[in-house]
């Protein structure tokens, strides 16, 4: 509905991906914080990549135990339900329905599946909200720094994460690569027609 709302989303993201050490020294959270401590996934789950939109998430997991997506997904949602039903004073679900998922099985699938992401929030049109202010691309441009977004995994595959006309950089392909990567992933976005 708000900036706002998207910020707290990435903050809950961040109480349950961040190292736990890391929290513990930030005692800006006081109390609260506490409670989420033994529910951190830090060990369990990757964030690859993420975006947020109007209407949905686009989250990219890397998963360390059998459980971990389940989890963090279940944890992250009751969370902010919480939060958003709280605040616009509302009850019920949030989401349509479930989650949706695909494994990533191949390099490529991989590459793109970030690309596509990041390419994600650039077409929509908001007057509340920047929705590419919040995207995990500005990690992968070395922008922001957050122990709770991963982009190495991704950037290993290019030798600059920045842009270079020397080398094939993450910034080109994501910016320049000539081929759709909604058409290379078909049905891994997931996304309804």
């Amino acid at each position: 509905m708000e900036e706002q709302d998207c910020k707290v989303f990435l903050h809950y993201v961040k109480l349950y991906l961040s190292p736990i050490e890391e929290l513990e020294k930030q005692h800006i959270y006081g109390i609260r914080m506490y409670r989420f401590l033994p529910l951190n996934l830090f060990s369990e789950v990757d964030l690859l990549a993420f975006s947020l939109m109007p209407n949905h998430i686009h989250l990219l997991i890397k998963q360390h135990s059998k459980d971990g997506i389940i989890k963090f997904m279940r944890r992250l949602s009751t969370s902010y339900v919480m939060y958003f039903n709280k605040k616009y004073e509302r009850v019920g679900s949030l989401f349509q329905n479930a989650y949706k998922a695909a494994l990533i099985d191949k390099d490529e699938y991989l590459l793109h599946c970030s690309r596509y992401i990041h390419l994600n929030p650039i077409h929509i049109k908001s007057r509340k909200i920047n929705f590419t202010d919040f995207s995990s691309y500005p990690y992968y441009l070395n922008k922001r720094k957050a122990s709770w977004v991963k982009p190495e995994e991704i950037l290993a595959y290019f030798k600059n994460s920045l842009y270079d006309k020397n080398t094939f950089s993450y910034r080109a392909f994501v910016e320049d690569y000539k081929q759709n990567s909604e058409e290379i992933l078909g049905d891994i976005t997931l996304e309804e027609e």
